[in-house]
């Protein structure tokens, strides 16, 4: 890459016209405060946190989502929420490098799919609104919850109520705070995807913010369907050509 992209990427991080969207990569130089073990984050590492370090059937080390389906199958959805609340629900991890970057500057629109709070930390001060996407409930067609931080705590708010002159962090596969909720399970995802496509994952105050934008994919290796096929459709009405992929070790 040419510094003639750097420059752009860079200029249009600053200017809020290109996205930070952040895979599970960032989250490379995390650790254990006391054990020194990396942060699970990928899929592997999170099946084998899953599974008492032990892995799983081959098909099921094929991506995460799989594997948290056969263990939801056979000890019930609260075991998935408890194991990941479990691994992101404590200050035990290290700062990744990235979040302490992005606190310097405080990008006003952040996409995040990992489940780990850290982004809600560099955030901490500073007033914003959290999106956490949902699955699987009957209450309303929406797979979205909406909070307004005000500096101190996070409060659920509706779409309408939404004050779009603050950051917005989007963490669509959820967060243990500030209510626990995640998209884990392939059920979770063929729900969340489904309804992501048929626009109702995403408040209307954000689809009309991120036409035009373009992202800077980072640590998202784009190598298994569920992570590409949301990520398709959260850059939806991107600018053409849709951005950058800032990867150690790209593939097709």
């Amino acid at each position: 890459m040419n510094n003639k992209f750097f420059s752009e990427i860079l200029s249009g991080l600053y200017d809020n016209k290109v996205v930070p969207y952040l895979g599970p990569g960032v989250l490379f130089d995390s650790s254990h405060k006391k054990t020194g073990q990396p942060i699970p984050a990928d899929s592997e590492s999170l099946i084998l946190a899953m599974n008492d370090g032990q892995p799983m059937a081959p098909k099921l080390m094929y991506e995460f989502p799989r594997a948290a389906m056969n263990r939801e199958l056979k000890r019930g959805r609260n075991f998935l929420t408890q194991f990941l609340d479990g691994v992101y629900g404590h200050s035990d991890w290290t700062r990744a490098g990235i979040h302490d970057w992005l606190a310097e500057w405080r990008p006003h629109y952040v996409v995040d799919i990992n489940r780990d709070t850290q982004l809600l930390d560099s955030y901490a001060d500073q007033e914003h609104t959290l999106i956490v996407g949902v699955a699987r409930i009957s209450a309303s067609q929406h797979r979205f919850k909406i909070y307004h931080y005000d500096g101190s705590e996070y409060h659920e708010i509706d779409q309408a109520g939404a004050n779009q002159k603050i950051p917005i962090l989007f963490k669509p596969m959820g967060s243990p705070r500030p209510v626990s909720n995640y998209i884990a399970s392939d059920a979770d995802y063929v729900d969340y995807i489904t309804e992501l496509m048929g626009g109702f994952a995403i408040p209307n105050f954000l689809k009309e913010y991120r036409k035009g934008k373009k992202y800077l994919l980072i640590g998202l290796p784009l190598n298994r369907d569920s992570e590409r096929m949301v990520m398709n459709d959260i850059v939806y009405a991107a600018s053409e050509p849709k951005g950058w992929v800032l990867r150690k070790n790209p593939t097709e």
